[in-house]
């Protein structure tokens, strides 16, 4: 019987999560330049990370979400890994647009992504919906899986007629921690490597949301890998881990599968 009794050791061993000090790394699309890397680190550390999706212009000129990189989601959804709208056309909300009953009847937002210069429209609701929803319908068609039940708001900018209409059609916002802002949008000239990694190491703590991006037009010192690779074992020496926001106790619920109906 003491084989059993260490297995059952074991067992209990393996079961045990590799951390009670998750915090949730997310990624938003970018011009996809450190995506590969960014894939390599993630592997190298056995972490599991959350992206945010929308159809952005690439360095080689397509799109984050054309057939040249669906292979690439193709592989982070087998790692198991979570996925997320960002708006198709990265649609950054400026302001709630009244009807003459006072009631919100559209978005302004303005278009802008990568190298594209930005165009200001207006959106119902409806068609902010259908731009989230056609992120989901592009990733099933690239990974042959579903969309998490999530979103991120370009810029993290919302109001709460946004937030509920979004949230009608089968998303929850997510936003981030104040010190999981990585910095990685800001000019490298006033936020070095350095000084984002200091920061980073210095403020991040246990359930922190943590936002970076897969590749950042106007910086010039690339942020990853010189940041997320030390960032990444400086944090586990602190005894953190990195978990999706699927484990994140404001998220969990939204990822269950619901239980068939009886017949």
């Amino acid at each position: 019987m003491k084989w059993l009794a260490l297995m059952l050791v074991a067992t209990a061993a393996t079961a045990q999560p590799r951390c009670d000090k998750p915090v949730y790394l997310t990624f938003d699309t970018g011009h996809m330049g450190v995506a590969p890397l960014i894939a390599e680190t993630l592997k190298k550390h056995n972490a599991k990370a959350t992206f945010f999706l929308a159809s952005e212009p690439t360095l080689t000129g397509g799109t984050t979400l054309d057939a040249t990189w669906a292979p690439w989601w193709r592989e982070r959804a087998a790692e198991g890994h979570d996925f997320g709208s960002h708006t198709w056309d990265h649609d950054i909300f400026m302001e709630d647009v009244l009807d003459a009953d006072g009631k919100v009847a559209r978005f302004k937002v303005r278009t802008q992504a990568g190298v594209n210069p930005p165009v200001v429209r207006e959106l119902t609701p409806e068609q902010y919906c259908e731009s989230l929803k056609k992120v989901g319908e592009r990733f099933t068609v690239m990974t042959g899986k579903p969309l998490d039940p999530i979103f991120r708001a370009p810029a993290g900018r919302s109001s709460a007629a946004l937030l509920n209409a979004a949230k009608a059609c089968g998303f929850t916002h997510v936003g981030w921690s104040r010190a999981g802002f990585l910095g990685d949008e800001l000019p490298s000239q006033s936020a070095p490597n350095a000084q984002l990694l200091e920061k980073a190491l210095r403020d991040i703590k246990p359930g922190d949301i943590l936002i970076a991006h897969l590749g950042i037009w106007q910086r010039q010192d690339p942020w990853a890998p010189a940041v997320l690779e030390p960032l990444m074992t400086g944090l586990e020496q602190r005894g953190l881990c990195f978990a999706p926001l699927r484990e994140h106790p404001r998220y969990a619920h939204l990822f269950k599968t619901p239980e068939p109906k009886k017949p």
